[in-house]
């Protein structure tokens, strides 16, 4: 594919990955799926999906909930992406370069919002006069603007930034670019620290042993291992089940050991 189309369907991949988060989500800006699609106009599913897996697990220590501004992942798998393959700079320095683009994304994310406040008030406005043409288009503005928030670093980064990483990585000593590699194989740690401290660890620390173990010693896939997770998961979820249906119908088993009960 051509260089220019790619940089093409690379921002219109952010532009696409916007609109739909904020609408109907049928791709989701999960990079996972974003990876998918980015690797797929790169021409390198492979170190698409490197990336991707790397910032979705970031990501999954991350929630914008209420409204809040957080790294925009997605957008950091897709420059991560479009640096790595274009440059060859390696997986781990383009997760160096991706990831401050989707921190930057959070001070954009604040702006964008602060000023879709004042479009959601002038649609409610026009529809309180019963202007609906005006109203729908304010609705409208909105997206775009969280469009824009995507688009503008995603044009810059592609038809500036390549050029400008080839730069610094021609002057950047060689023990540095070993560092962001380095930086980039830690980066996962982060993802998963944040998403075991949500998560009911202590709770069920035997399971996180038992996956260590098979990791780290028995270098199992990660596949085998998520399997083995899921069946766990199913026989507990199986077993908690059974006992909120026994409680519900009142047979608990309530003796006590060691202590007899005449029926």
């Amino acid at each position: 594919m051509p260089e220019f189309l790619q940089n093409i369907l690379i921002i219109l991949l952010a532009l696409v990955m916007t609109l739909d988060v904020q609408g109907i989500a049928v791709i989701t800006g999960f990079p996972a799926i974003i990876g998918l699609f980015a690797g797929l106009i790169m021409g390198d599913m492979q170190t698409a999906m490197i990336i991707a897996g790397t910032f979705q697990l970031m990501n999954l220590g991350v929630a914008g909930l209420g409204g809040s501004s957080v790294p925009d992942y997605g957008l950091a798998t897709i420059i991560g992406t479009f640096v790595a393959v274009r440059t060859g700079i390696g997986t781990g320095a383009a997760l160096a370069v991706g990831l401050p683009v989707g921190m930057l994304a959070i001070q954009l994310d604040v702006l964008v919002k602060m000023l879709n406040t004042g479009f959601a008030m002038k649609a409610r406005e026009a529809a309180n006069a019963g202007q609906f043409k005006k109203m729908n288009f304010w609705l409208c503005v909105g997206p775009l603007f969280f469009a824009l928030k995507q688009i503008i670093p995603a044009t810059i980064m592609v038809f500036f930034g390549t050029g400008a990483v080839e730069l610094i990585l021609k002057v950047i000593p060689k023990w540095m670019t070993n560092g962001l590699n380095i930086a980039g194989g830690m980066l996962p740690v982060v993802g998963v620290a944040l998403l075991l401290h949500y998560m009911p660890t202590k709770k069920y620390l035997t399971f996180l042993v038992a996956g260590f173990v098979f990791s780290a010693y028995l270098n199992l896939p990660v596949l085998a291992i998520g399997l083995l997770g899921f069946g766990a998961a199913y026989l507990i979820f199986n077993i908690e089940m059974n006992k909120s249906a026994a409680a519900t119908n009142g047979t608990v088993n309530t003796q006590v050991e060691g202590d007899d009960y005449d029926e």
